[in-house]
């Protein structure tokens, strides 16, 4: 009967996740929440992922939010007749430019995604990313304005939430020693979170299945990837353009000491879970080049 043997896959998954529970319950995972899945006029879209996230605390994972929300801003300045402006992939943040990314990013994205969280039953806690990453002005070849580099993470108010059973959404913003803010990539921000609380995952979710060598056929992903082979397909031009600054950022996560980093697609129903809780996963992880780093 179809009812059975549907019900007979269900509880062949559940198994099969039972051993990744055990293993991970306890641990810290840093998720970075972005893509275009996060404008998805279609709230259902939003609300899996949040489900996701919330099964992973259920279940004894220590979860940590990172947004950003480049989209939103752009929308934004469109409306307020200011021309977004970007330089080797960077938001060119003037005076005007980064008053809006601090209202949008610490205000109305970082609500938006900490409500689709509580709804499922699960307490979050909002940390503007200029309270807790403290940074100066990013180094560039061009003036980019207040775009922000990491030089340290005050990891106080996340674990204290985390320590209370509480999920912390953080805002990839940062601020100076005289409390101006900075754009920060969220990419990084969720790398430079990781290290800092010495996260056992660094995951990316965004709106592509992975890595893959053809950009244009999903079936060339890699699902599997160790350091000492970034390099080299940098050099062939497969890690390119917006999938740079994730891969650096793992990277650096990685020889930081988090076990494993992982990018997967949003926009597919479960990914996360699947990715985590299955055998095969469903993305691309990147370990590190020698075993044993669970």
């Amino acid at each position: 009967m179809p009812e059975v043997e549907e019900s007979k896959k269900k509880a062949s998954i559940l198994v099969e996740a039972l051993p990744y529970v055990r293993r991970f319950r306890g641990s810290t995972f840093v998720v970075k929440y972005g893509g275009s899945f996060m404008d998805s006029p279609d709230p259902e879209t939003r609300s899996q992922v949040a489900r996701d996230l919330v099964f992973l605390n259920f279940v004894g994972i220590k979860v940590v939010v990172v947004h950003g929300g480049g989209k939103a801003v752009t929308r934004v300045l469109k409306q307020q007749g200011i021309k977004a402006q970007f330089i080797d992939g960077l938001r060119v943040t003037d005076e005007q430019t980064i008053k809006v990314v601090d209202e949008v990013l610490n205000g109305t994205v970082n609500d938006e995604v900490a409500s689709f969280v509580a709804k499922n039953d699960c307490p979050v806690q909002r940390i503007p990313g200029k309270d807790v990453l403290a940074c100066t002005k990013l180094p560039h070849s061009s003036d980019l304005g207040f775009v922000g580099e990491i030089r340290s993470v005050n990891t106080g108010p996340i674990q204290e939430a985390l320590d209370s059973g509480v999920m912390p959404v953080v805002s990839s913003t940062g601020s100076d020693h005289l409390g101006q803010c900075y754009n920060i990539n969220a990419d990084t921000a969720a790398a430079q979170i990781a290290i800092a609380l010495h996260a056992r995952r660094l995951v990316y979710l965004s709106d592509v299945p992975g890595l893959l060598r053809n950009p244009d056929d999903p079936s060339t992903l890699l699902s599997s990837l160790a350091v000492d082979q970034v390099e080299p397909l940098k050099n062939q031009g497969i890690i390119a353009q917006g999938m740079l600054p994730k891969v650096n950022s793992a990277v650096d996560a990685l020889n930081a000491g988090v076990n494993r980093v992982h990018l997967i697609d949003g926009r597919l129903a479960h990914s996360i879970l699947l990715e985590i809780f299955t055998d095969e996963g469903i993305g691309t992880e990147i370990i590190h080049s020698e075993p044993n780093h669970e």
